[in-house]
């Protein structure tokens, strides 16, 4: 295949129901491949976590074939109620991570706005019958009315995949959390809310060390929050967070144990010609993911994607516009709030494309090869599988050519946030409201 940004894109498979009613719980709000690919979780407003699981048949297949079916559901969170602060907090999964599967179980960690939690998913297809002590009701047998010893025995039953919940990681944050990033030993997770970054240890669940404070004395001096955070692919004593001012800045553990005085600061000086009043609130960085390499990162903004190298501060080494068809639509886009939504973005396996989202289910790929790129749509009139995605242009004014949509008619309401990329192979997954769509490289 050629590179990414120009390869043809097709339709493999829509998970969620089709109907245009859409209850507010069912909207997706996170989504996360696992290390080898072949999980793929969901999480919702709704606090529930969908694990999905690539069809084994579909990897054996000529060409592969990138298919999912639902492996395990559960219900992560639940509302609670801050009676203290007269808070309700919503139960809505922000943020999935996977932890490196060591054995047949696979683990997770899902957070909500307050709370970490990590989950233990295994299968059991496998039952105990005969015991001495206790009948097979489970009840424990009187000891007088056991006369002979039995060898209990192994009974294959259906397969059944459980989610247990093995740690909780709570009370650490004021703020709402906005990221969790497992720590390459595997060992270790930060979170982080608006202004604050707590590192954890996976076996503690009472005590976690804040290694960033933003927070400054007076509140009314407060200039700017932290945005996201995520640890070093392979350093496990570097990280970096991003704010809202439009800075990335890394740091590394070793040098401190509050990391407060980064090491590296990422900015790009400011264009005057393009300076109004919105400038602020579009520079505000929505999310910043290290590349697999750990040589590079991107980062999103509200009308681009940034690619910096970790060895270069000032200024990124390529700069993709995402749709600078809306930079004239700023003042709309403020008054209905859609100014401040927050887009995520990915790398591919090998570093050499990235994706993220747009307004109207347009969402962007874009080639660092061969500097092309392509905005496709996750819409349901394609869903047929192996319908190859057509490319789609905005057009800004003038004369509309015929498979042009004009900036007017664009739908704000439907909007790609969360995008995922198959870490090894050309399989994308695309959350659009309370769709999950599936997409592949051409057959």
């Amino acid at each position: 295949m050629a590179g990414n940004g120009e390869a043809s894109w097709c339709f493999s498979q829509i998970k969620g129901a089709l109907d245009d009613d859409v209850t507010d719980a069912d909207i997706i709000s996170c989504v996360e491949f696992n290390h080898d690919g072949e999980l793929l979780a969901t999480g919702d407003k709704g606090g529930r976590v969908v694990i999905f699981q690539r069809d084994p048949a579909s990897k054996t297949s000529n060409p592969r074939r990138g298919e999912y079916n639902v492996y395990s559901t559960f219900q992560s969170h639940e509302p609670e109620f801050d009676y203290l602060k007269s808070l309700e907090i919503e139960e809505k999964i922000n943020k999935i991570r996977w932890l490196h599967q060591k054995n047949p179980v696979h683990f997770l960690l899902s957070t909500n706005d307050k709370t970490v939690k990590l989950w233990k998913v295994s299968e059991r297809d496998k039952s105990f019958e005969g015991y001495n002590t206790k009948e097979e009701n489970g009840l424990i047998r009187d000891p007088q009315n056991v006369t002979a010893l039995r060898v209990p025995s192994v009974k294959q039953v259906p397969l059944m995949v459980e989610a247990s919940p093995r740690r909780t990681f709570a009370n650490a944050h004021t703020y709402h959390i906005n990221s969790i990033s497992v720590n390459s030993d595997q060992e270790t997770f930060l979170s982080a809310d608006d202004l604050r970054i707590n590192l954890w240890h996976l076996e503690v669940v009472n005590q976690s060390y804040n290694i960033v404070d933003i927070k400054p004395t007076n509140m009314e001096e407060l200039t700017e929050v932290i945005t996201a955070a995520e640890f070093h692919p392979t350093e496990c004593n570097v990280f970096v967070y991003s704010s809202s001012k439009g800075t990335i800045r890394l740091c590394d553990m070793r040098s401190a144990a509050l990391c407060d005085r980064h090491s590296k600061q990422f900015e790009e000086p400011e264009n005057p010609t393009n300076r109004s009043f919105f400038s602020e609130i579009i520079s505000s960085i929505s999310d910043v993911k290290l590349s697999n390499s750990g040589r590079y990162m991107i980062s999103r903004d509200y009308l681009s994607i940034k690619v910096w190298d970790l060895h270069m501060e000032t200024k990124p080494i390529e700069t993709y516009p995402v749709h600078e068809y809306l930079r004239a639509k700023l003042c709309s886009l403020y008054e209905n709030d859609c100014i401040f939504d927050k887009f995520e973005c990915c790398w591919n396996g090998k570093d050499s494309s990235i994706m993220t989202g747009s307004y109207n289910n347009f969402f962007r790929v874009f080639d660092r090869n061969s500097k092309k790129d392509v905005t496709l749509e996750a819409s349901r009139d394609i869903i047929k599988p192996k319908t190859v995605l057509k490319p789609r242009k905005v057009c800004t004014g003038g004369k509309r050519k015929k498979d042009e949509i004009s900036v007017d008619c664009l739908d704000f309401n439907k909007k790609i946030l969360h995008t995922a990329w198959h870490p090894e192979e050309n399989i994308i997954a695309v959350a659009a409201t309370n769709n999950l769509f599936i997409f592949q490289d051409k057959f």
